[in-house]
């Protein structure tokens, strides 16, 4: 089973309120793949491991524009406190990324173990 990170959303991730992400990659996953959520993947200092969150099944995936992001999609990302251009403004922030981004929409619920 593949690891996904969500170190910038690992609290919606432990709070179970999100269930969509928004990646520049992750082309290949396609409905009913089974993921790991972690807190982090890469860029570990020595002697650091993987923290677990827990699996997620993907169902459903495709690419769209960034900048056509909903207020019910921002929700769903875990963050409903923000704008969809509040969402924008820091995806492009973190990701290095134009507004007009070819994103995958990822929806996923968590798979009981």
């Amino acid at each position: 089973m593949r690891n996904m990170s969500f170190m910038l959303t690992k609290k919606q991730m432990y709070n179970r309120t999100k269930g969509v992400t928004r990646r520049l990659g992750w082309w290949f996953l396609k409905p009913g793949d089974l993921v790991m959520s972690c807190e982090k993947c890469q860029g570990l200092k020595k002697g650091e491991r993987i923290k677990r969150i827990y699996p997620i099944r993907i169902i459903e995936a495709g690419g769209e524009e960034l900048n056509t992001i909903t207020k019910a999609e921002v929700i769903k990302e875990g963050f409903p406190e923000m704008t969809p251009m509040d969402f924008i403004e820091m995806f492009m922030r973190e990701m290095k990324c134009q507004e007009d981004e070819l994103v995958n929409r990822i929806a996923f619920i968590e798979e009981k173990e």
